[in-house]
């Protein structure tokens, strides 16, 4: 018999709860059935959709989708959509017994690292719940790019652990969960023999020494030095990167907890390469006439550590118009706003984005544009003008698409280099469309509208040929988390929303 773990997250933070706030108590415990079901829409999307090795077939039918596995043993659910947002799933069947608990279904079906993965799951559900139960009733308008990232109170849309932080206590979460809406105090560390990319800030120094911007949890867990006073700053989406006030720049710390698929870091090589990408990017994203702008770096700092490095990034409303009343938003937030519900706006949205991620991949250059790397500048009336992305760490660049028209490779090498197609167009469609354009329509119907209305308008490019012909790829996050074995990124292929119909479901 495999039972769930014990204590279970949801009444180890209940308990938490009762000591630090106590006011939440009751509305976490109303919270828990909808985190349940919001984190079990999305494990059950990665269980329809993931190639995984124990699972023979697939087999749709008029009540749902079953899934055989290969020690004879049926998975029964409703039918998936790839691009839902909404939490669909309150229950999966394994065989005749029903799981509303994903970590419970997870340690029922007693894979290999499934334990890991169910005790994700479990903290997963038990952090959603605080996160919605800690929001206001009423709240200002953002004004921000950094107001806006709080108001992504679920995370990821469509990773199972889209709320996990192991290690986190009641206490940690409100302190640095962005969607808390905390002030985090950066600490400063001195540093002997630093690597400096680019100018390293006034702010950032004291007699002549470089002091490295730390993450308070990154501190106390990792580092182990004493707290002191900090600077003030306001925590994004990525919970280690954070928004100085008064439109300073973004601070990117190496706060290494693990938060979605993996334990993040700043390794040497992104801060040796860090200018050359920046102005590479700056460049590039010049053809765009007026499209696309990049964050720039503006320094960074390694003291020969993964643990004890950062970047400087210019804030994102440097791009938005002094006085013209345009608003920055990060793309994961757009649902906030409203706007998505239109789909003439949804549809502009789409060509926008498309006609740049397209253009610059036919150039050379794969964006990792999903929701929280892509942001876009709304007019005062909330029409999109042109976007922002920023975080080069992780963009693919082609030195033959590059040659062809006659742009010089910047001097780069590693995992950033490749003339691989498969690798290219993987990093955007899988980011930009199954990843920002699917979560911001919320279903595969309202995607493949928009795809309908906005594509009519790009120039047809063997790139745009094979993103309306072939299968959408996508990360296989359920996948790669039962593996931990095989580092890097892990794919799944989803039917194209441009031309299949999506199976039905019932109304959320």
């Amino acid at each position: 018999m495999h039972r769930p773990p014990t204590p279970e997250a949801e009444a180890v933070l209940a308990d938490e709860l009762a000591t630090e706030r106590p006011d939440l108590t009751l509305p976490y415990a109303k919270a828990l059935p909808g985190a349940r079901a919001a984190v079990l829409t999305r494990l059950w999307r990665g269980l329809a959709y993931d190639p995984l090795p124990w699972i023979a077939r697939r087999e749709p039918g008029r009540d749902g989708l079953t899934l055989h596995l290969t020690d004879g043993r049926r998975l029964h659910g409703p039918h998936a959509d790839p691009y839902a947002t909404a939490a669909y799933v309150t229950e999966v069947r394994l065989d005749d017994r029903p799981y509303d608990r994903p970590a419970r279904l997870m340690t029922a079906l007693a894979l290999p690292h499934g334990s890991a993965f169910a005790a994700e799951l479990d903290h997963g559900v038990a952090s959603l719940a605080l996160s919605r139960a800690n929001q206001p009733a009423e709240a200002p308008a953002p004004v921000t790019s950094w107001e806006w990232e709080q108001r992504v109170v679920d995370g990821h849309p469509f990773h199972p652990n889209c709320r996990s932080r192991p290690g986190f206590s009641v206490a940690d979460q409100l302190a640095y969960g962005p969607e808390h809406r905390p002030v985090v105090r950066l600490l400063p560390a001195e540093a002997d023999d630093c690597l400096v990319v680019g100018t390293w800030p006034e702010r950032f120094r004291a007699e002549g020494r470089i002091l490295i911007p730390v993450h308070p949890w990154q501190a106390d867990n990792v580092l182990k030095f004493p707290s002191q006073d900090g600077i003030p700053a306001h925590p994004l989406m990525s919970l280690r990167t954070l928004a100085l006030p008064d439109g300073g720049p973004h601070v990117k710390t190496a706060l290494s907890a693990r938060l979605t698929s993996s334990v993040r870091d700043i390794s040497v090589y992104s801060i040796e390469t860090a200018a050359t990408v920046s102005g590479f990017a700056e460049d590039i994203a010049a053809r765009t006439d007026g499209l696309l702008h990049v964050t720039r770096t503006l320094g960074a700092v390694t003291a020969g550590s993964p643990d004890l490095a950062a970047v400087l990034r210019e804030s994102p409303e440097t791009y938005a118009s002094a006085g013209s009343g345009e608003r920055v938003v990060p793309v994961a937030a757009l649902p906030a706003t409203g706007l998505p519900r239109s789909p003439s706006w949804l549809a502009g949205f789409t060509r926008l984005a498309l006609t740049v991620g397209l253009r610059l991949l036919d150039l050379g250059v794969a964006l990792e544009a999903h929701g929280q790397n892509l942001l876009v500048v709304l007019s005062p009336t909330g029409a999109p003008l042109r976007l922002v992305y920023r975080d080069l760490a992780d963009i693919r660049v082609s030195p033959a698409r590059l040659a062809r028209h006659g742009v010089p490779l910047p001097e780069l090498t590693g995992r950033l280099v490749t003339d691989d197609v498969t690798v290219l167009r993987r990093k955007l469609f899988g980011s930009l469309v199954a990843g920002a354009l699917a979560a911001t329509a919320g279903s595969a119907t309202a995607l493949r509208t928009a795809l309908e209305t906005a594509v009519p308008d790009l120039p047809r490019t063997p790139d745009l040929v094979a993103l309306l012909e072939e299968p959408l790829p996508t990360k296989a996050l359920t996948l790669m988390r039962l593996s931990p074995e095989r580092p890097g990124d892990m794919w799944a292929v989803l039917a194209n929303p441009w031309h299949s119909a999506p199976e039905p479901r019932p109304s959320p």
